[in-house]
């Protein structure tokens, strides 16, 4: 403590008084002002850098429209280990584009009797990685090994929906980890393919200039109802696409086997812990288990994207909100899959719609159809042959070759 004896100045006379601020008083409180001054740079600092980096992380998510896909069909370069009857595969910690909030696992593998697969994502918040979720056990065939999503995932990093891994903090890395299994004495199952369709759902930007070298064009995909069938009836929206978009393709390229009926697709993605065939990674791993055939789940942003594809003579799955695409008020479950085929000459939808016996081949209105695809995200199925030339991508939502 420092003491000081006060000099006096003033009016004596008069009794005013002003005391005197000693020397090592007056050095103390510049240096708390100089200190004060310095934290509130730094913080000034702090915040001008969270505001550069979260406008960075905007711009990239708004660069890729909010959306962005990657795959692999090449795993020598992941970390491989083996014990007897199951070897792990698991790829390096992978830097997405921008970070993202949700992410659609797929993949295109041959998983015969006696085999399986389990695949499984985490991301990395920050330098944590969060633990292993479980995007789905896979096989073309169960018995030994099973067929199903993984129910009850959830912490506080995030949860899993069915098919859907949703962040409750964006993250830009991610890691990736495939489990093959076999029986005694059978083959190890083989993968073709792995893709990963990560979104920001947040990113909202205006529509795309439409692509009308898809107007007036309509693809002859065979039209297919799950009415058809009265357990499917309200449930094989999803299948009846899948066997509907293989028909097309068995016919393109003279692949009769590819044309598998609405039961027989039906049964091949059936998931139990859904309690239904709407997974979304299922079914395009039903349809990419055909040697020499892609298939997957990824998301876009616009309906120009599907132009380009129908320009292209691919047809494309897309899940909508049934009652928004009919100009209705949205109820719950009203989720549903519909094929595109084409579009009428002023760029309205034209689809194939599973979901009805009359008139399966119908157009929607450009807008109504925009506003139900929004319902998911604009996800979508692409399937195709491997050697066929998809359009060019503009924003990172297909090609995705890593």
């Amino acid at each position: 403590m420092d003491c000081a004896v006060f000099p006096v100045c003033g009016n004596m006379g008069s009794g005013m008084v002003t005391l005197m601020t000693p020397p090592s008083l007056l050095r103390k409180n510049r240096a708390n002002e100089l200190g004060c001054a310095a934290a509130m740079r730094k913080a000034r600092n702090l915040l001008f850098v969270l505001v550069v980096a979260e406008a960075v992380a905007t711009s990239l998510a708004a660069e890729h429209r909010g959306a962005g896909f990657l795959a692999w069909t090449a795993f020598d370069s992941w970390h491989w280990s083996e014990s007897g009857t199951e070897r792990v595969c698991e790829s390096p910690v992978i830097d997405c584009p921008f970070a993202w909030r949700e992410l659609i696992m797929s993949w295109n593998a041959s998983a015969p009797s006696g085999t399986g697969f389990k695949f499984e994502v985490r991301a990395y918040v920050g330098e944590r990685p969060t633990r292993y979720y479980v995007m789905g056990f896979w096989t073309e065939a169960p018995g030994d090994f099973p067929r199903n999503s993984v129910n009850g995932q959830q912490d506080a990093d995030g949860e899993v929906r069915t098919d859907t891994l949703l962040l409750r903090e964006a993250c830009r890395r991610v890691q990736l980890r495939v489990t093959f299994y076999r029986s005694a004495g059978v083959g190890w199952p083989r993968l073709r393919f792995l893709g990963i369709a990560f979104s920001d759902p947040t990113v909202r930007l205006p529509p795309l200039r439409p692509n009308t070298a898809a107007w007036g064009r309509t693809l002859d995909v065979p039209c297919r109802s799950q009415v058809d069938y009265p357990e499917g009836v309200s449930a094989w929206c999803s299948p009846t696409c899948v066997s509907m978009v293989l028909a097309y393709w068995a016919r393109a390229i003279r692949r009769p086997e590819l044309d598998k009926d609405v039961p027989t697709v039906a049964r091949g993605v059936h998931d139990p812990s859904w309690e239904g065939t709407g997974n979304w990674s299922f079914n395009t791993a039903y349809a990419g288990q055909f040697d020499r055939l892609r298939a997957y789940v990824t998301r876009l942003s616009d309906v120009s994207e599907i132009e380009a594809w129908i320009a292209r003579g691919a047809p494309v799955v897309t899940s909508v909100c049934y009652d928004l695409l009919r100009g209705r008020a949205r109820t719950r479950n009203s989720g549903h899959l519909i094929v595109c085929v084409g579009f009428t000459d002023k760029g309205d939808v034209v689809v194939n719609d599973p979901g009805t016996r009359q008139e399966m081949r119908r157009s929607f209105p450009r807008d109504d159809f925009m506003k139900a695809w929004d319902y998911s995200n604009r996800t979508v199925y692409l399937i195709y042959p491997v050697n066929f030339r998809p359009p060019a991508d503009r924003f990172g939502h297909w090609s995705g070759k890593h």
